[in-house]
């Protein structure tokens, strides 16, 4: 399988602005820019979209983990905060927190968190942010 999104962006990084769009077009043209990202403009910027991605990729990590120990959730609710400092050797990522409020019957306190930490360590996006980063770059001809 693969998933794709596209970004464009044009002019300078304070005064530009990009585009955003999704393979699945759940985001299509999508503005961000500068003060979104930094500021308190709204619009899209990436590091709301890592925690929309985490949140929901462990949400369904969670309820498949649930399911393998027996207990199918009736609701998994996650929270992912995006943490970042703008220090003076640049933009730096100073953490990422999830915070899980599910409804498992079935569940007791131990196995819960062991589900839980099961999602977390094997979820595709928290295993992304411990991955190798490849790039292929070329200059645009003209």
């Amino acid at each position: 399988m693969q998933r794709n999104a596209k970004a464009i962006w044009k002019d300078s990084l304070k005064t530009g602005e990009g585009r955003l769009t999704t393979q699945s077009a759940s985001l299509r043209d999508t503005r961000f820019s500068f003060p979104t990202r930094f500021g308190s403009e709204q619009g899209a910027n990436p590091e709301e979209l890592i925690a929309a991605a985490h949140a929901a990729c462990f949400s369904m990590a969670f309820a498949y983990f649930a399911e393998t120990a027996g207990a199918v959730p009736r609701t998994v609710e996650t929270d992912a905060e995006f943490h970042f400092d703008l220090g003076a050797g640049g933009p730096a990522v100073t953490g990422l927190r999830l915070r899980l409020v599910a409804d498992v019957p079935g569940l007791d306190a131990a196995r819960f968190q062991a589900v839980a930490l099961q999602a977390k360590d094997n979820c595709m996006v928290s295993r992304l942010l411990r991955t190798e980063v490849t790039l292929e770059a070329r200059q645009a001809a003209g």
